[in-house]
């Protein structure tokens, strides 16, 4: 008896452990090799050209691979150094240059965006009174701005707007004017336009062009030389470009369109860059990187602004048992996703060059995610 008592004392202990082991086990990433993926069969049947894709383990790249063509005319084959429109994912790259301006004393997360901006103002909305917009509201969608659309883009051949033009809506610009609708921080509205006005606040300050304060204070500190937010695309980077494709894989009536409101959509870029962007984003949050941005400075792209899912840049999210930042983007015959662990060091980039992407990269990213045992499958430990 007394052996089965010492026995009986001694399971609850040895259960606890064996969860508690489970627990650590399940907490780390696991490899997934890129050929379990099936991705072959994906583009066929989902009508995407290409796709290339990075994971990131251990706040490391552990794969970066591309599968199909460029161009469905040429049938040229994509590799990891081709280049896709990042379209949305634009606006979190282009946040951290505006943060490390906030760190550098060029100007206030929390300052009047009027009294930053010296080429143009923000008319006030009609009736109010004492209102301001920040850079933290135009870079967390909730500033009030009322445009309410994306933007389309513009064929090569075509003239293209200044950014004034863009805001105010006037010719050549191919959408309406950016204007405060209701009271900051009231609500949670997308808006392309407010990163518009935080890109002309940034150019203003610095006075240069925003491709190169992008290259000089992000791209280039990262080792991202396979990026640029130079609109159009220089000739000599156009053949390493992917071409645009609508939803049945066909190509389009351009190569791409280009995009002047370069923050909100005009980088040009690879998997495996961005998958550098999400790791410094990642490392300066450990304490174990300082290329950009401070540790204190960095936490503001994952820190949610108090309305909305976005903190400065990023949408923030719980999912399963992690926080995780994201962004996707949505460009004319290109589609593409980030996602990152806020804290584990893991991930993953997907950019596809056809407007059926949407679809392969759930497909992917889910396929990824439980293969790697990522914490979003977890459930909450015992009380």
């Amino acid at each position: 008896m007394g052996a089965e008592k010492e026995c009986s004392m001694r399971l609850p202990r040895l259960t606890v452990l064996l969860v508690a082991l489970v627990t650590v086990v399940r907490a780390q990433p696991v490899a997934v090799a890129p050929d379990s993926l099936g991705v072959p069969e994906m583009l066929a049947r989902l009508k995407v050209p290409a796709v290339s894709i990075a994971v990131i383990r251990d706040f490391k790249i552990e794969w970066a691979r591309a599968w199909g063509v460029k161009d469905v005319k040429t049938g040229e084959a994509a590799t990891v150094d081709t280049l896709f429109q990042a379209a949305s994912i634009s606006k979190p790259v282009a946040a951290m240059a505006s943060l490390r301006a906030v760190q550098d004393g060029r100007f206030a997360l929390d300052q009047d965006i009027n009294t930053i901006l010296k080429s143009w103002k923000l008319p006030a909305r009609p009736s109010s009174s004492g209102e301001i917009v920040t850079p933290r509201m135009l870079m967390s969608h909730t500033s009030g701005t009322d445009d309410g659309f994306g933007f389309p883009g513009y064929h090569p051949d075509a003239p293209r707007p200044s950014v004034v033009q863009i805001l105010d809506g006037q010719p050549p610009s191919n959408r309406g004017q950016v204007r405060v609708g209701r009271p900051p921080m009231t609500g949670f509205k997308y808006s392309g336009g407010a990163v518009t006005i935080q890109q002309l606040a940034l150019t203003d300050v610095i006075g240069k062009p925003f491709a190169q304060i992008m290259r000089d204070t992000v791209l280039g500190p990262i080792g991202m030389t396979n990026s640029t937010y130079e609109q159009p695309l220089p000739a000599d980077r156009q053949k390493q470009a992917s071409h645009a494709h609508d939803s049945n894989g066909q190509v389009m009536n351009a190569a791409w369109h280009v995009y002047p409101e370069q923050a909100a959509a005009g980088l040009w870029t690879t998997p495996t860059d961005l998958a550098k962007f999400a790791i410094e984003v990642q490392q300066t949050l450990a304490g174990r990187s300082t290329k950009v941005l401070s540790r204190a400075t960095a936490q503001e792209m994952v820190t949610p602004v108090g309305v909305g899912p976005f903190a400065v840049g990023f949408t923030i999210s719980k999912e399963g048992e992690g926080w995780y930042f994201s962004h996707g983007g949505s460009n004319w015959g290109f589609r593409c996703d980030l996602i990152a662990h806020r804290s584990k060091g893991y991930g993953v980039v997907i950019m596809t060059n056809g407007d059926n992407g949407g679809r392969l990269m759930a497909e992917l990213r889910k396929k990824i995610s439980e293969a790697s045992a990522w914490d979003m499958y977890d459930k909450p430990l015992p009380r």
